[in-house]
């Protein structure tokens, strides 16, 4: 018997066969005599002769108990991999990373944050390249890990499908992390006891799931979904349920089926799926760093989006959810009464979506709507599109001699759209968290915190903890925060993030002085320091760069490589810099 005879050596007639097609990558580390050592290697981790000859589908498994976000996903990974197995194709679990934003707020280690997500993107771009998956399932459960998921699937550009772990259930007395955060703010005040910000400790998280409002996890995955980059409702379930079980299941399988039709996430993420994504982001008040991460994505499978896109989409889209954090609701809530495809039914039948968009169920995001119910009647989540929360959108781009490059606000009318203050500056987080404490911050300050960019953090922090911390003093419409970090997707208030340019690239922000006048106009879409050209173009000239915080390790090479948090902060670009000097 020769060498290509034996049973464990496909022959070269199986290389084209049936489903040759849709083992494009695996049939290159497998078949073949000259692969033995390969198989020999796969048949440790359970391979049989059978499984060389299936479609090899990489399950992207973000599980950690580093944090409740993602403590459950090794039951989703496994049952992804189970249904990639009975479609016909072989699921192998692999790990990528997570981090906790909610445990590292107001800390040094806020700044991995952001470099978590390129190193998820760069990992899952790294296992699967080099393993040779056909296809990927990628499941997040925390807010940068599902950004990060979607970068590695769009560099990869093989058929795959995001997962989301699923939202977290209401705390006792319908709380959650950001209760705790302003709790602590309400005490720093003297308005609420130790032992009663104990008890929300104690309550505000019952068990697995990203953190349950419109914030940055639930924001994500509605965009996502939006995308048509997961399954229908997988945006929209809890987080321990045989639901969300069966979504990640029926995802294993799916993306056999897109192998089949050649399908790949170039197909899907086009700039009118993009818009999509924005449109539904609007619609449901979410958080300022789906405009980060969108952009980063779009750049990453090379579709242009960009600030002035949210600005145009804004004007047509209004907010029509009620969600945390600037309103009542939970997404568990939303679970209970259909998630987010009636409302994705509703902006499709009013012309606010693209229904010709194709989606990883193989069909456009019109035939996957079209049997879709309305929401109950009675409800009161989610309000019609002719009686808006607000009438455009709450994310406003924001241009003027203190961003000449744009910032984000999330602006939901509540604290009104128009600020005008006194500048006192800081120039870390920390510095602003204690004087907030202190309570030397007053009524009528802008608290400009800056060189927290991507560069200057590095890593550009979210600011979760002041703007709790604001919220519980009861500062929440008498207070702006402006700064080049960004902000948690449960910070709410008169809040402007992602100044650029940023403090360490020499931006406006950096020369700001502390008794400056400062105006946010929501209205207008203008951020404005009151200090004439011959002053600004004076401080300019005194002004000097601080040295790198880190000059090693993680921090040092995300500094070194990221963009501007207007094209997305993404670490890849061709131009970007890295001259620190």
């Amino acid at each position: 018997m020769s060498q290509e005879d034996r049973p464990d050596s496909p022959s070269k007639a199986s290389l084209a066969n049936d489903n040759a097609h849709t083992r494009r990558h695996s049939s290159l580390v497998v078949d073949g005599p000259g692969k033995a050592a390969s198989r020999a290697m796969l048949r440790a981790v359970g391979f049989s002769d059978e499984d060389f000859k299936k479609p090899q589908i990489g399950i992207a498994s973000t599980w950690s108990r580093v944090t409740p976000c993602n403590s459950h996903i090794n039951v989703l990974a496994d049952a992804a991999s189970d249904g990639a197995d009975e479609a016909g194709g072989k699921g192998v679990v692999f790990n990528t990373i997570t981090i906790s934003d909610g445990i590292a707020n107001g800390t040094e280690g806020m700044k991995y944050s952001m470099i978590s997500r390129e190193v998820i993107a760069d990992s899952i771009e790294t296992v699967a390249g080099c393993e040779g998956f056909d296809g990927v399932v990628a499941i997040g459960g925390c807010d940068k890990n599902m950004p990060g998921c979607m970068m590695g699937l769009a560099r990869l550009d093989r058929p795959g499908i995001f997962v989301y772990g699923g939202t977290i259930l209401p705390g006792e007395g319908h709380t959650d992390i950001v209760s705790v955060f302003e709790a602590m703010g309400a005490h720093s005040q003297g308005n609420m006891d130790l032992i009663d910000v104990k008890r929300i400790e104690e309550t505000a998280i019952p068990g697995p799931g990203s953190c349950g409002g419109m914030y940055t996890a639930n924001t994500m995955a509605s965009a996502i979904e939006a995308l048509g980059m997961s399954l229908p409702n997988s945006s929209a379930q809890n987080a321990v349920s045989q639901t969300k079980q069966d979504d990640s299941r029926e995802a294993g399988a799916a993306v056999l089926k897109l192998l089949e039709l050649d399908i790949k996430p170039s197909d899907i993420m086009t700039r009118k799926a993009f818009e999509n994504a924005v449109t539904v982001v609007i619609s449901l008040g979410g958080s300022t760093n789906a405009v980060l991460h969108l952009i980063a994505i779009a750049n990453t499978i090379g579709v242009e989006l960009t600030l002035d896109d949210f600005t145009e989409i804004g004007k047509r889209v209004p907010v029509v959810a009620d969600l945390r954090p600037s309103g009542h609701y939970m997404m568990s809530e939303l679970v209970a009464i259909g998630g987010i495809q009636p409302l994705m039914k509703t902006l499709l039948d009013a012309g606010l979506l693209h229904g010709d968009c194709l989606t990883v169920t193989g069909q456009t995001l019109a035939e996957n709507l079209a049997d879709v119910a309305p929401y109950p009647d009675g409800q009161n989540i989610i309000r019609p599109l002719d009686n808006p929360i607000k009438a455009s959108s709450h994310l406003r781009v924001l241009y003027g001699n203190l961003a000449p490059e744009g910032a984000v606000a999330k602006i939901t009318g509540k604290e009104g759209t128009r600020f005008t203050g006194t500048a006192r500056v800081f120039n870390s987080e920390e510095e602003a968290q204690a004087r907030i404490n202190d309570l030397t911050v007053v009524a009528g300050d802008v608290l400009v915190i800056r060189y927290e960019g991507p560069r200057g953090g590095p890593g550009m922090r979210e600011m979760l903890t002041p703007t709790s911390a604001i919220m519980g003093r009861g500062l929440g419409d008498k207070v702006a925060l402006i700064t080049d970090g960004r902000f948690s997707g449960g910070s709410h208030g008169f809040v402007v993030g992602h100044i650029t340019p940023e403090a360490f690239n020499g931006g406006p922000i950096a020369l700001v002085e502390d008794g400056d006048q400062i105006t946010i106009d929501a209205e207008n879409d203008v951020m404005t320091l009151h200090i004439d050209e011959a002053e600004m173009t004076r401080r300019r000239e005194a002004w000097q760069r601080p040295k790198p915080r880190y000059t090693r390790g993680a921090m040092a090479k995300y500094a070194r490589t990221v963009s501007s948090a207007s094209l997305g902060a993404i670490t890849d670009l061709p131009e970007a810099t890295d001259d620190l000097s």
